[in-house]
C-alpha cells in the first residue's frame, strides 16, 4: 500500500489510479491519520475519479501530508519509491524503466527531472524495445546502478543537517 507521500507525489504527476485510493485511505485511517475528508475518501467507491480527485488534497493534508508543487519534487518521491522497488526486487528493471518514461512524459520532459538519476534513463525504453543497442543485461545493469543512485541522492536529501561545534 503506498503512503500518503507517494500518493501525494503521483497527484502532482498526474498518475493517480483514483479507483484504489478509498481503500487506502481506509488503511491511512487504521494507521492514525483522522479527519473527515479523509473519512469521506475512504467511504467512496472509487468509480468516479473526480470525486476521489476532489477529495484528496484535503485527505492528504489530514494525513500531515503536503502535495508536491514542483514536478521535479515529485519526480523525486516516486523514482525514489521505483528504485527501492526495484532493488529489493518486487519489480523487474523493463518495468521500471517504462515507469520511468510515463513519469517523464507526464513531465513533459522537464530538465529537472531528466536530471534525477532514474531519470537519466531517459530514452532507455526505446533502446530496450527497438532492439538496438545494448543487450538486455547490459540494460538491467544500466537501470538497477540508476536505481542505486537514486536511493543514494534520496539518502543524502533525507540526512540530517549537520551542526558544527565551535
Amino acid at each position: 500500500m503506498p503512503s500518503p507521500t507517494l500518493v501525494a507525489a503521483w497527484l502532482t504527476l498526474d498518475m493517480v489510479p483514483a479507483e484504489r485510493i478509498p481503500r487506502w485511505a481506509a488503511f491511512w485511517l487504521v494507521d492514525g491519520c483522522d479527519g473527515p475528508a479523509l473519512i469521506e475518501l475512504a467511504g467512496l467507491h472509487g468509480d468516479d475519479p473526480r470525486e476521489v480527485r476532489d477529495l484528496l488534497p484535503a485527505a492528504l493534508a489530514e494525513c500531515r501530508v503536503a502535495v508536491p508543487a514542483a514536478e521535479a519534487a515529485a519526480a523525486m518521491e516516486t523514482f525514489t519509491h521505483l528504485a527501492q522497488l526495484c532493488v529489493e526486487g518486487r519489480a523487474g528493471e523493463r518495468w521500471i524503466v517504462d515507469k520511468v518514461a510515463e513519469i517523464l512524459r507526464r513531465s513533459g520532459y522537464a530538465n529537472e527531472v531528466i536530471a534525477l538519476p532514474l531519470g537519466q534513463l531517459y530514452d532507455l525504453d526505446d533502446e530496450w524495445g527497438a532492439g538496438w543497442g545494448r543487450t538486455d543485461a547490459e540494460l538491467r545493469t544500466v537501470t538497477r546502478q540508476a536505481c542505486d543512485d537514486q536511493l543514494r541522492l534520496a539518502a543524502a536529501h533525507q540526512a540530517p543537517p549537520r551542526t558544527e561545534r565551535t
